[in-house]
């Protein structure tokens, strides 16, 4: 399988994009790209992490509070000249012009002690207990309308990588799909991803899930990570 290093943090993004935690000060980014007509049942990220009885009208406050804490429940790119010359895990900042970067995506994630719903799955494999703390699963990749095709899928994957990796974890879980040849996967079906965006992000196939996304078959990916 493949691996990584928990001092891992290079990365091929373009130097245009920029991947920051999603901390509360960044939340308006956040619904920007989640939510970004108002609505007030939207999911904001949050169907893995809810309880088993759940007022989804609340899901954004909560999603708001988790950006308070550590570590970030997901990731945020930016893409601009503005952004400088760091790459990923870069802070945003001004450029030559005083160019603002805009926020072109979201990584969702969390370890799978948290994933509440998760734990609970009848289609997804849950693990084994004693591994939730230390096993993360990638749930979701957006990417604004805009902005893709531009390598802000790949630069949140790897920096999301990284920053678990120094957050203790030691294999990262994922549930893509497989889309059959030369057909897109509809936007409705998007989120999840795609297995080739997380095989070029260093994850491997371990095996097909009972559990479907725009009618296609979602798969187990993982990446294990090996301490520095």
């Amino acid at each position: 399988m493949a691996q990584s290093t928990a001092a891992e943090a290079t990365s091929s993004n373009p130097s245009r994009i920029t991947v920051v935690p999603a901390t509360a000060d960044r939340f308006d980014d956040v619904a920007r790209v989640l939510n970004p007509n108002g609505r007030e049942q939207a999911c904001w990220c949050m169907h893995w992490r809810a309880p088993a009885k759940e007022d989804v009208t609340t899901r954004g406050e909560r999603l708001r509070d988790l950006t308070g804490q550590e570590p970030a429940p997901g990731m945020l790119a930016y893409l601009g000249s503005g952004t400088g010359s760091g790459g990923a895990g870069s802070e945003p900042g001004s450029g030559a012009a005083g160019e603002t970067p805009e926020v072109a995506g979201w990584l969702g994630f969390s370890r799978r002690s948290a994933a509440r719903s998760l734990q609970r799955s009848r289609v997804l494999p849950t693990g084994e207990p004693e591994t939730w703390p230390s096993t993360w699963v990638f749930m979701c990749v957006t990417v604004r309308a805009g902005f893709r095709r531009q390598g802000v899928a790949r630069a949140l994957l790897d920096a999301g990588v990284a920053y678990a990796a120094e957050h203790g974890a030691t294999a990262l879980d994922a549930f893509p799909v497989e889309p059959e040849d030369g057909v897109r996967v509809p936007v409705s079906a998007a989120f999840v991803g795609t297995v080739a965006m997380f095989e070029r992000a260093g994850f491997d196939r371990l095996a097909p899930t009972d559990a479907t996304s725009g009618r296609l078959t979602r798969w187990h990916m993982r990446r294990e990570i090996t301490a520095a």
